[in-house]
């Protein structure tokens, strides 16, 4: 009996430690399972992390966009306003070009109603000068005797104006024909200038004629101062 409860107690043994090997077994292939795990949720833990900082440094890099483009918002904001407050006066400066554009055209309509008054006085007087030139070509054209008639023959009355000078340059144009201002200049003994001016006043009181065809000039006595030189010498002689 003792016999039979020894070998009951080495089986139970026996069977307790193989239960307690296994078991010890089966803890280290549990130890090394969870190690194993612990690893995996490490590195996903680390992956997670890394990418948790890469979408915080995204979020920052828009939030500081957002930050900016608010700011710009706000700067625009800001301009809208001025701009807003800068329309009345906007709307006063177009009221008032309209004003001045107003009276530029009344201007401009009271300017071209004088040119036409103008242009109308204009027609009048080129219409009485033109009477008067078809009048001066008759009195021109007409005998010789009835132009005599009009015309006092006397020297001391007609050629009064004239300078001892003057008079005799017209005697010597209406004996010798044209001539040029050098050519008299020769003959008076005056300056280049003072011949010039001479001769400019001489046609300019209507006394010459002036053939400006060629340089220089050619002065010759109107025909009514020829005759009247004529007759006046004729008289005195």
């Amino acid at each position: 009996m003792t016999e039979i409860i020894l070998i009951l107690a080495v089986i139970l043994v026996t069977v307790t430690f193989a239960a307690a090997i296994k078991y010890y077994k089966q803890l280290r292939q549990a130890q090394r399972e969870y190690e194993k795990a612990a690893n995996v949720v490490e590195n996903i833990i680390l992956s997670f992390n890394r990418q948790f900082k890469q979408e915080a440094q995204k979020l920052e890099h828009i939030a500081y966009k957002v930050e900016a483009v608010s700011s710009k918002e706000d700067k625009a904001l800001k301009k809208a306003e001025e701009l807003e407050k800068r329309i009345p006066q906007i709307e006063n400066k177009v009221e008032m070009l309209h004003e001045e554009r107003a009276k530029m055209f009344a201007k401009l309509d009271g300017i071209d109603k004088s040119l036409h008054d103008v242009v109308a006085s204009q027609e009048t007087i080129s219409a009485k000068v033109k009477v008067l030139e078809e009048q001066a070509q008759a009195v021109a054209i007409s005998p010789e005797g009835r132009v005599e008639a009009v015309i006092p023959i006397k020297r001391e009355k007609a050629l009064a104006p004239l300078t001892d000078t003057e008079l005799s340059v017209l005697e010597m144009l209406s004996a010798e024909g044209p001539k040029t201002a050098p050519e008299i200049k020769e003959r008076v003994k005056l300056s280049r200038e003072h011949t010039a001016r001479l001769m400019k006043k001489l046609y300019e009181d209507g006394y010459l004629d002036r053939d400006s065809a060629k340089i220089p000039f050619k002065y010759s006595v109107k025909k009514e101062m020829e005759k009247l030189l004529k007759k006046t010498e004729t008289e005195v002689a």
